[in-house]
């Protein structure tokens, strides 16, 4: 293991160029139609295919906003990989790591130069900076909208930048797709946070036509479990995010908690599940072990994920349920009652780590009129236009409106939502002309 080292390479020239040759091309690419955003992906591998990487990332980028993003962390194994041709006889085309390879060509090339368009059509906030709040801060931005995007952390990226491992997604990776995001144009307000710096009422008084929600959910959901007040408990994107700010050089190494020769247990069988067991490992935890409830067909995670977090050297205990967790001295962690098929044993544990699910956090709906929410407060949207809410001008997409699962969804989600703020905010324009 090389620590944080990004885990899989990328393609050499060669190797990626005799990869896209594999491509047949097909007349109805069952690859495109399992993409959430409906990636021409034919089309640029054929480009590529024949050297031609410009066109290639041209391409992607007519429906991707972050390449060298879903290039790493999609779901290929169940989207567009998964549905190839080719996966019939196991040789499905590489078709994330080709999109990494254009994505990565493309920026250190200096390829990609696009020409926006002047900033006409409106003015529309963004508040979040993760895959739906970048996506559609990047639309409106290419639709000739002026969009300003309000994130509460120092640094613009959401859960890219501090939910998932920088073995997976390198930071510069999530850095560089945030400057290109500000080459359209976008203008990104870090460490300001809506519903305490500023309300949604303050926003429409700055002259905003239109305010998006993109938060997320990074409200952790805590198990009704005994015990899970002890101090060696946490939740998996809080442990995720301190190990961030460490590695970014922003906090000390003891504020990761998770230390040398610690037994740690995850609760989750998704992928943030293997992301924290991996991350524990990475920070020199002795073992790590994974409870889940169900079996290994039933895990949410992604199958990969899962086997290079045993080729890493984690356990798991399925069907299985933590019952208590256990205090020691001065309420540290001691151990962990666990129930594995109707039978209780006791884990001397150090840590553990919940990986369960979270919801949306309330900054914004809660000081804000006229905005419902479901009963599990996530922010309720309509069909017509697109992702607005109940209040007028105010619209949600992403994990916030208990849509997508994925970044890759939220994506998809959010380009719908940017193609109803452009109806909304023309219509506004129009009735106001009109009054005049």
């Amino acid at each position: 293991m090389e620590g944080f080292n990004e885990v899989n390479k990328s393609y050499t020239v060669s190797e990626a160029i005799k990869e896209a040759q594999r491509c047949l091309n097909c007349k109805v690419a069952q690859c495109q139609k399992a993409c959430p955003v409906n990636n021409k992906i034919p089309e640029w591998i054929a480009e590529l295919g024949k050297g031609n990487f410009g066109n290639a990332i041209k391409i992607i980028r007519e429906r991707s906003n972050l390449p060298a993003v879903c290039g790493r962390v999609c779901a290929r194994e169940r989207q567009c990989e998964g549905h190839c041709i080719l996966q019939k006889k196991g040789e499905h085309i590489h078709i994330g790591k080709l999109e990494r390879f254009v994505a990565d060509f493309d920026f250190a090339a200096g390829l990609d130069h696009e020409n926006m368009p002047e900033k006409t059509k409106g003015k529309v906030a963004v508040i979040g900076s993760g895959p739906a709040g970048l996506t559609t801060a990047a639309d409106l931005a290419r639709k000739g909208f002026s969009v300003e995007v309000f994130e509460m952390e120092d640094e613009a990226g959401g859960v890219l930048l501090y939910g998932i491992p920088e073995y997976r997604l390198p930071k510069e990776v999530v850095r560089r797709e945030v400057s290109a995001l500000e080459a359209l144009g976008v203008a990104i307000h870090c460490g300001t946070t809506i519903g305490v710096d500023y309300t949604v009422d303050d926003l429409f008084g700055m002259g905003f036509d239109a305010i998006f929600i993109g938060t997320g959910a990074g409200l952790p959901i805590p198990l009704p479990t005994e015990g899970m007040d002890a101090a060696g408990v946490f939740q998996a994107l809080h442990f995720l995010r301190k190990v961030q700010l460490y590695n970014s050089g922003h906090i000390a190494r003891d504020e990761v908690i998770v230390g040398d020769g610690d037994r740690v247990f995850v609760i989750g069988g998704g992928n943030t599940a293997m992301d924290s067991a991996r991350t524990a490992l990475r920070m020199g935890s002795r073992e790590v072990t994974v409870v889940y409830r169900r079996t290994l067909d039933k895990m949410r995670a992604l199958r990969s994920e899962y086997e290079e977090a045993v080729e890493e050297g984690v356990k798991f205990l399925w069907e299985s349920n933590v019952v208590k967790a256990n205090a020691g001295e001065g309420t540290n962690l001691r151990s962990l009652i666990i129930e594995t098929r109707g039978e209780e044993r006791e884990y001397p544990a150090d840590h553990l780590i919940q990986a369960v699910g979270n919801a949306p956090a309330a900054r914004i709906v809660s000081t804000t009129e006229g905005i419902d929410v479901d009963e599990r407060g996530y922010v309720l949207t309509r069909e017509m236009p697109y992702g607005m809410t109940s209040r007028v001008g105010v619209f949600a997409g992403g994990d916030v409106s208990d849509r997508p699962a994925t970044v890759v969804h939220a994506m998809s989600d959010a380009k719908k939502v940017a193609a109803g703020i452009e109806q909304y905010v023309s219509a506004l324009k129009l009735m106001e002309a009109i009054k005049r």
